[in-house]
């Protein structure tokens, strides 16, 4: 089994299921060493920039962002553009992981500086296949910047 680059991985994701499958395709070739997984856009605000019940947590930020767009009260899209506009994580590589296929959303995400667009498809084999792939090109393939 080849070795892939060891970080920490957060999933912002409302919906369990669709959860549960990225983080099993993640993890089905050691992927990922810790997956964070939040469920809206306000968790995962609080939790980059270590607010609210993540103030004062000295884990390292993550190395890179699975991010939903349809979220409830903080859409995805209100995260990427928070992420991009600070200068400690804007060069966090997020990756759009969403059911929409909306043109609008794929522009506007990536106008806010997304690194990727990947739509989610509906079946198991399919999340859990895409989850793999991108886990495997964002810790394999692709180099990131130096913190």
């Amino acid at each position: 089994m080849e070795e892939f680059e060891q970080i920490r991985i957060l999933l912002v994701e409302d919906n369990p299921v669709d959860a549960e499958l990225t983080m099993y395709g993640l993890r089905s070739d050691n992927l990922s060493n810790t997956i964070v997984w939040v469920k809206d856009g306000d968790e995962a605000l609080d939790y980059v920039f270590r607010r609210g019940a993540y103030a004062g947590l000295q884990d390292p930020l993550p190395g890179l962002v699975l991010l939903d767009l349809k979220m409830p009260h903080v859409s995805g899209t209100e995260v990427l553009a928070a992420l991009k506009a600070d200068e400690q994580t804007r060069r966090i590589p997020v990756v759009v992981m969403t059911s929409s296929q909306e043109e609008c959303d794929i522009m506007k995400s990536y106008d806010l500086g997304a690194n990727s667009y990947v739509v989610k498809p509906v079946d198991f084999e399919g999340i859990t296949s895409v989850a793999k792939q991108t886990g495997i090109y964002w810790m394999a393939v692709n180099r990131r910047a130096p913190h």
